[in-house]
């Protein structure tokens, strides 16, 4: 609660305020929408959650079903909805995002990010809501050295048929969606993208897989610690009160209509080291040993953040070892 509390007393500070906004939230049983209905339910929002659990989990949101402004609806937000609520801002955060899902679950990522976002846009059309979406540095693909850190200009060098396309072109898609809508309808948009985000209420089963949680559970329970290729790619990792701060504070502030915006850690850290980091953390006897690297794996990420210090007075204030420490604890407890 520690994190949540103080992701509040920083949004209050900036007079970024939830209080009584009607509030829906696709995906919102998610590991990023659970956190942020806490936060908002926090602050007396009216939130509204819609998820499939393909990828979300009913115990991330299990003590919020008990609060009176916290409603959950389980549906696919790709297939129709009809919902007679007045929302103030939708949310669209749904969709699979592991790279261990891009080849189970092509289609279904696919139909997330566009046929999903399109009835989300659809609801928030209707309603004369604001609209965020939670894009992914996906959409830079491979990034050309020469542009990392990467601003939010850059094009990307994304392979549109490689095995991650299912997520990098429908993401991409889902932000032309986001802009067709905003120029045709008029309606107010925030597109923020997602950097790498670990922590607390992240699954760690095989088939999600994510390299945080995948990292800390082969540790914890002594199984080598599995690095793709030689460890020396890069990603930029940022702690998720850290993330979900950002993404409220491009979603709650005045005159950001339009805008599109990095969220995440400018260091960059080898995955190598984070393995490293994740075993002396831990105290593990855990080897570490080395698997092919998978097709399409970017060799870097790092955000040029410049976007979001200077329009949402926003910067990651969580150390990657104190971050790590956060997890592991909430890993060893099951408690947060």
């Amino acid at each position: 609660m520690n994190d949540i509390n103080n992701i509040n007393s920083h949004l209050n500070k900036s007079r970024i305020n939830f209080h009584g906004k009607k509030i829906l939230i696709t995906g919102g049983a998610g590991f990023l929408g659970s956190w942020i209905s806490r936060v908002l339910v926090e602050q007396s929002a009216i939130v509204t959650c819609i998820d499939n659990l393909a990828s979300g989990l009913a115990s991330n949101i299990e003590l919020l079903k008990k609060n009176d402004n916290f409603t959950f609806l389980r549906h696919d937000i790709s297939t129709p909805l009809n919902l007679n609520k007045d929302f103030d801002i939708v949310m669209h955060l749904a969709s699979r995002a592991s790279p261990f899902e891009f080849e189970k679950y092509p289609i279904q990522i696919l139909k997330a990010n566009t046929l999903g976002i399109w009835i989300a846009l659809g609801i928030a059309k209707k309603q004369n809501a604001r609209f965020l979406y939670t894009s992914t540095s996906e959409v830079y693909g491979d990034p050309d050295p020469n542009f990392i850190p990467t601003l939010e200009s850059y094009f990307g060098n994304v392979n549109p048929i490689g095995p991650r396309s299912c997520y990098d072109e429908s993401k991409r898609a889902g932000e032309a969606y986001v802009k067709a809508y905003a120029l045709q309808h008029g309606i107010d948009t925030r597109i923020v993208r997602i950097f790498n985000t670990y922590g607390p209420f992240m699954r760690s089963d095989d088939i999600y897989g994510r390299v945080v949680p995948r990292f800390i559970e082969q540790a914890l329970t002594g199984k080598p610690i599995t690095v793709f290729g030689d460890g020396n790619q890069t990603r930029s990792f940022i702690f998720v009160s850290d993330q979900v701060e950002g993404i409220l504070r491009l979603a709650g502030m005045n005159n950001l209509n339009g805008e599109v915006v990095n969220i995440g850690n400018n260091v960059e850290t080898r995955i190598i080291d984070l393995a490293r980091i994740i075993k002396e953390i831990i105290g593990s006897d855990s080897d570490i040993v080395y698997s092919p690297i998978p097709e399409d794996d970017p060799k870097r990420r790092c955000p040029d953040i410049s976007k979001a210090k200077k329009l949402l007075n926003w910067q990651p204030n969580i150390s990657l070892n104190d971050g790590l420490n956060k997890t592991i604890l909430w890993f060893k407890s099951g408690k947060f």
